[in-house]
């Protein structure tokens, strides 16, 4: 591994012990806030802005990559007071098809990879499954760290990993997903960002989607806690990507929030902040449709899946 014996002895793999019951009193003081009429309106479209529309199922064909695609583009029609989504993200073998689906659009492809959603293949398995995903079309990779090597205390190989897989993504972003929900305390998803961003990851993203709890306030606001202080020690700007159960608009409102408050409103565009979800656009639509016209939409309304 050509950046282990380097990356491995530079990196101090030092913990930030995490407060929990302040974690916890700021995540409540953070949900009361409430944002009302052309705030709130202004946050949907931002939120939506953000989204991810993401399908990675093993049933996904190139029929249904075209139909989320299709609904990507076709959100909100003959609304062009709205803006599109960030991205859509599939699986390596779909990004060919979601890249001519989305021809002509400014909507970016991402793609899973690195033995997602496990990690558990071999690095080279891993390197290989990254540069097919780029070399098919994707702007972006979503990988996942070894949780095992995480957990039995090998950080230099999560890192060394992380900076093989960021130099295999050439000019693709990457996204490294901690699967936060099997790291099972917020001192090691803080110790997760930290190896993470000093690896080289452009976003740390919380999860899969396929493990439970995921994207939990507290587990939000420990990634950002991390990011902000990792601007300040290097002006480096990180990425923060929630996923897994993020359906309905309110929380997404909430997220913003905790943005805004923790990293300040440079982080509120979708080059810094997104949302993966599947779910989420049309519950947006559905509360933009309620504040244009005090009446709400079905939930197919707008789009089908």
């Amino acid at each position: 591994m050509s950046t282990s014996s380097t990356l491995s002895r530079r990196l101090p793999f030092q913990a930030h012990p995490v407060d929990e019951v302040g974690i916890k009193e700021r995540v409540a003081r953070l949900a009361t806030r409430s944002i009302k009429k052309s705030s709130k309106v202004e946050g949907l479209k931002l939120a939506l802005s953000m989204v991810d529309l993401t399908t990675l199922e093993g049933a996904d064909t190139p029929g249904r990559v075209r139909q989320l695609c299709t609904k990507a583009v076709h959100l909100h029609s003959g609304r062009t007071d709205l803006p599109m989504v960030a991205a859509v993200c599939v699986y390596p073998t779909m990004v060919r098809v979601a890249r001519e689906a989305l021809k002509g659009t400014p909507i970016k492809v991402a793609a899973v990879a690195t033995a997602f959603p496990s990690g558990m293949n071999p690095l080279t398995v891993k390197l290989e499954d990254t540069r097919y995903a780029v070399g098919e079309g994707a702007h972006e990779i979503d990988m996942v760290i070894s949780r095992g090597d995480f957990l039995r205390g090998d950080y230099g190989r999560v890192a060394d990993e992380i900076a093989e897989v960021k130099k295999a993504c050439g000019e693709a972003h990457l996204k490294v997903i901690l699967e936060t929900g099997e790291l099972g305390t917020l001192d090691r998803v803080r110790l997760a960002s930290d190896i993470a961003m000093e690896a080289g990851a452009d976003f740390i993203k919380t999860s899969t989607g396929k493990i439970q709890p995921a994207a939990t306030p507290e587990v939000v606001l420990v990634m950002l806690q991390a990011i902000s202080d990792f601007y300040r020690k290097t002006g480096r700007k990180i990425g923060m990507k929630p996923a897994g159960g993020i359906a309905n608009a309110k929380a997404a409102l909430n997220l913003l929030v905790m943005v805004r408050e923790v990293l300040g409103p440079d982080w509120l565009n979708p080059d810094l902040f997104r949302i993966g979800a599947s779910k989420l656009p049309n519950d947006i639509l559905m509360q933009l449709e309620k504040e244009r016209t005090g009446v709400y939409q079905g939930g197919d309304y707008f789009s089908n899946d």
